[in-house]
């Protein structure tokens, strides 16, 4: 079972070979193998630059990858009511992210912890990553 979600921005650190990402993801395949969500699989294909293609599906094909169901629908609609009322509007697609960690009790692995406010996610510890 999977541990850890990644996010886009990480996965796309990686392909791009930012060593640093790259040893942290070596790193965490200790704890089996790291996953993420459906969503974040669109997001990283819609980035794909020509000459990379082959690349990305393949290291996202490695991935255990978390469909978007009506469970987590319904808890990112949750989260994004919840934060709304408090004045913080969160996008669709982390909200859906967020959810998933959630509900499969995942650890989240992101450079973009600002936008992920919700209380009950865990989070990897990043290694700084320099120009």
């Amino acid at each position: 079972m999977s541990k850890f979600l990644l996010d886009s921005d990480v996965i796309i650190w990686h392909l791009r070979g930012r060593r640093e990402i790259m040893e942290m993801l070596r790193d965490i395949q200790s704890f089996g193998l790291p996953g993420c969500s459906a969503l974040t699989v669109l997001e990283v294909q819609l980035g794909v630059k020509k000459g990379e293609e082959e690349k990305t599906d393949r290291f996202l094909r490695s991935l255990k990858i978390f469909d978007v169901h009506i469970e987590i629908a319904n808890k990112a609609a949750q989260i994004i009511r919840e934060y709304k009322a408090k004045g913080v509007t969160l996008d669709l697609p982390d909200a859906i992210i967020a959810s998933t960690c959630v509900l499969y009790d995942l650890i989240l692995v992101t450079c973009n912890i600002k936008h992920y406010p919700v209380k009950e996610l865990k989070f990897h510890p990043l290694p700084s990553i320099g120009p």
